[in-house]
């Protein structure tokens, strides 16, 4: 990702959009737009560029574009084709050709983070199989609520992730774009044919319309994209770091022999890596502000989006492929302890099971108000006085009454709680060979 959004690798793009452009042109025949065919020829042999020149001559000009089309021409005199030079960037301005380039750094991009996107997925679905059937007690505002699996948990986590996906294919997509029409749009110089033209030879779609610039609304949205996957990748390190915590210890990230968690308290195992993915969350986030500030500009363009997204596209884009990859760490190498997370589901004894108790009292005929009632009262009284929630049940004639045993007893099995997963889990993970998670994985292997 750092060498995509190098100077050199920029510059390239900026000459790659100058080469096709002069190639288009040529091929177009007489006329205003025409470029001599050995002019491009000449082009797309000699033209070249030195980094340290373009700043050097940046420092005078200060005008980057500028900066570039004379370093180049520098380059093509010296091989003896001045001549040749003058028709690079010919009809153009400059925002023809960084607009249209930054989409082919974005396209480079997106490519990596598409990748890193589809690992994720595949470390979450084997884990999620790994713990499908493994108990631990759910939770709500951090309070035990009913039972779950770890692997349901984890589903949850991959089915975001396959959203994740489809909504960054399309905002990559909706970026695959680039402009040729001129100072406000209009095509003074050049022809919209033209300008599908090159973007072809790039690989890019033409914008429909655009002003000076390609419209900010699609950096907005690949970049308020990329604060949502960046957003997942928190969510997930967050119930990690709570899972970890000392009295939950459920689970845990990989902590090796060597490893040490602070300079003063030699047990301590903190989940840094944890922390740093929901740490950097927070400014993929904030970068996705910037974007949308970006947005309203002054009539045909103003220039206060250009510095701005000089920091939040690359930004963004490593920080993202770092998240990404440290999160697919993170899932593939963690502790994970099963025998904790069903201590701590029974640890209320029984508790988590009033919900069914409720609905089959209800089932034999008491109103749901007394139901409630009944229900709660053993439960406040089993909280409060670290009681057994089932055994006061099953003393409360009320409800020994009502509720036959074999009922009463299946209330508290944990089997009944978990029925549904395995059917939740052929609803995520669709086995079959038509969907699209398995068409990418059929693709990876080829």
């Amino acid at each position: 990702m750092g060498r995509i959004f190098s100077d050199e690798n920029r510059f390239a793009q900026w000459l790659a959009v100058e080469l096709a452009a002069s190639e288009a042109l040529a091929e177009s025949g007489a006329g205003s737009e025409h470029v001599p065919s050995e002019a491009a020829r000449a082009l797309r042999q000699h033209a070249a560029f030195d980094v340290a020149r373009i700043h050097e001559i940046e420092r005078d000009v200060k005008h980057d574009v500028i900066a570039f089309t004379t370093a180049v021409a520098e380059k093509m005199a010296a091989v003896g084709q001045a001549d040749a030079s003058r028709w690079l960037h010919y009809g153009l301005t400059s925002n023809d050709v960084v607009d249209t380039a930054q989409a082919l750094l974005i396209q480079q991009a997106s490519s990596l983070i598409a990748g890193d996107l589809e690992r994720l997925a595949d470390v979450l679905e084997r884990r999620a199989w790994e713990f499908k059937d493994t108990p631990m007690i759910g939770r709500t505002h951090g309070v035990h609520a009913e039972p779950i699996t770890f692997g349901f948990k984890i589903a949850n986590w991959y089915s975001e992730t396959q959203r994740n996906i489809v909504r960054f294919e399309a905002a990559s997509e909706d970026l695959r774009v680039g402009k040729f029409s001129g100072a406000v749009g209009t095509f003074a110089h050049l022809s919209p044919e033209l300008e599908e033209k090159i973007c072809a030879r790039l690989g890019l779609k033409a914008a429909a319309v655009s002003s000076q610039v390609i419209q900010r609304d699609r950096h907005a949205y690949y970049l308020a994209t990329l604060a949502v996957i960046a957003s997942t990748l928190d969510k997930i390190a967050t119930e990690i770091r709570h899972l970890q915590r000392t009295e939950v210890r459920e689970a845990e990230e990989f902590f090796s022999e060597r490893q040490k968690g602070s300079s003063a308290m030699p047990h301590k195992r903190n989940p840094v890596m944890s922390e740093q993915i929901s740490g950097l969350a927070r400014v993929v986030r904030s970068n996705a502000q910037a974007a949308f500030e970006n947005v309203p500009l002054w009539h045909e363009r103003d220039i206060s989006h250009s510095s701005v997204e000089r920091v939040i596209i690359p930004d963004s884009t490593t920080l993202v492929d770092y998240l990404l990859q440290k999160t697919t760490n993170l899932i593939d190498t963690m502790f994970v302890y099963p025998a904790r997370m069903m201590a701590n589901l029974e640890s209320t004894r029984g508790l988590v099971f009033s919900g069914q108790l409720l609905l089959d009292l209800v089932e034999h005929g008491v109103s749901r108000e007394d139901a409630y009632r009944m229900v709660q009262g053993h439960a406040m009284r089993a909280w409060k006085n670290d009681l057994d929630f089932r055994q006061l049940v099953l003393k409360d004639k009320n409800i020994t009454t009502r509720v036959p045993a074999k009922q009463l007893e299946h209330a508290f099995d944990l089997k009944r709680q978990l029925r549904h997963i395995d059917q939740i889990f052929a609803r995520v993970f669709k086995q079959s060979k038509g969907t699209p998670a398995a068409k990418r994985k059929t693709a990876r292997k080829k």
